[in-house]
């Protein structure tokens, strides 16, 4: 039996605000089978970049490379928003299409040469996948390869991303 990944993300439309329809992975890591196939194939496709280091983008990332890493014996860090970590951060801070946001992680976090493999349940527009690349090059890592469970390959995200790229599923509007 082939499990198909998309039959297991649920849309959910005007969510967060009218006219965005929203991906929502909860079903998919709720199906444990799927979950486990989804895995598969991300490991498949992130072990090819032979990374130390799985970051994981604030929040859903989280649940994508914290999993992942323990499966293919990577290091794990978080990437978050500003404020959110404790001790010492690094940050970096990006355009909106309305102002400025940032990524930040630990001082310690990664070292100089590392190779790190950046994760997102999702890739929109890519200006965060864009930023925690930089953040990362900014202290020395090596990014080798970046991967989502989801392209939204209609936002054209995948053009800000100045690194190897990988999804499992892609959706064209």
């Amino acid at each position: 039996m082939t499990i198909d990944i998309k039959d297991h993300i649920r849309s959910i439309p005007d969510f967060p605000k009218p006219g965005i329809l929203f991906y929502d992975i909860s079903t998919l890591l709720a199906h444990p089978d799927a979950w486990q196939v989804c895995m598969g194939r991300l490991a498949k496709l992130v072990s090819s970049h032979q990374p130390d280091v799985l970051a994981g983008i604030e929040s859903r990332g989280f649940l994508v490379a914290a999993p992942l890493a323990l499966k293919l014996g990577c290091g794990f860090v978080m990437v978050r928003k500003r404020g959110k970590l404790p001790g010492v951060t690094i940050a970096h801070e990006y355009a909106l299409e309305y102002g400025a946001d940032s990524v930040e992680i630990q001082e310690d976090a990664v070292a100089p040469g590392q190779r790190v493999t950046v994760l997102d349940d999702l890739l929109a527009t890519g200006g965060t996948m864009a930023a925690t690349i930089a953040l990362f090059r900014s202290v020395g890592a090596e990014v080798v390869g970046t991967a989502c469970i989801i392209e939204l390959t209609f936002l054209n995200g995948r053009e800000k991303v100045d690194a190897p790229f990988g999804s499992l599923v892609a959706y064209d509007a």
